[in-house]
């Protein structure tokens, strides 16, 4: 028989493991409801050593909230490569595999939880925004992105993050439809915005004429063919004067 010793950890081990153990309960509660004690025994260590490495619950929770933060922003990173539609799915895919393994957690990362009024855990939120609109800026192949496409895709963030916590409260829409919607919410929002600049009728023209018929957006545009012929036509005298 013999008997396990158990390893002392370093000071920067010891902290990644009591983050990872902050961030698995956190992912499965809301942080309001998990007490530094629960925290020391998931970790297997006493209380005590909890604040020999962080002075209070709340430093712990900023610092599984920044891991937490650099994992989201990660899930929007996609190799540059095929049409934007399937790409954007992909990036949704991943995205909603975050919400659904960090489900609390997520709800906490965006509306703030325990954190609320902090400016770190407010530039945390804003750098997981801005890194998902540099990454489909990056995906739209422009260096320079007009006022119009900027408001595109900075809206369309904010809606995949008002999505996922709606859907989160119930799950009463399949998962899957909930990407592929997006996706097309995307194309949406650039489509009515190319409506009024030229500039983006340009961009979005670019992006259609590389994507697949099969595609996310070909998919989009034989929906609304099929859809169109049972919109009542608009009454001339409601349409806009030439």
């Amino acid at each position: 028989m013999t008997t396990g010793v158990r390893r002392r950890m370093g000071v920067g081990e010891r902290r990644q493991q009591l983050i990872g153990v902050a961030l698995d309960l956190f992912s499965r509660r809301s942080p309001e409801d998990v007490s530094i004690d629960e925290i020391a025994a998931a970790a297997g260590i006493s209380r005590p050593l909890v604040y020999h490495y962080f002075p209070g619950k709340q430093s712990l929770y900023e610092a599984a909230l920044r891991r937490a933060a650099d994992e989201l922003a990660a899930r929007f990173q996609e190799p540059p490569e095929g049409p934007l539609g399937a790409r954007l799915l992909r990036v949704m895919g991943r995205f909603f595999d975050f919400v659904e393994e960090h489900g609390p957690g997520f709800s906490a990362l965006m509306r703030g939880g325990p954190a609320v009024g902090s400016s770190t855990a407010t530039a945390m939120i804003d750098g997981v925004r801005q890194a998902a609109y540099e990454q489909i800026i990056t995906h739209l192949g422009v260096s320079e992105p007009p006022a119009r496409l900027e408001l595109v895709v900075r809206s369309w963030v904010s809606l995949a993050e008002s999505t996922a916590l709606i859907w989160l409260d119930g799950r009463r829409i399949p998962r899957a439809e909930l990407e592929v919607q997006l996706v097309h919410d995307f194309a949406a929002l650039a489509a009515v915005s190319a409506a009024y600049d030229q500039e983006m009728a340009g961009i979005v023209l670019r992006v259609l004429s590389q994507e697949p018929p099969d595609g996310p957006f070909g998919e989009l545009l034989a929906r609304l063919s099929a859809f169109a012929p049972d919109v009542p036509a608009v009454p001339a005298q409601r349409l806009p004067k030439p």
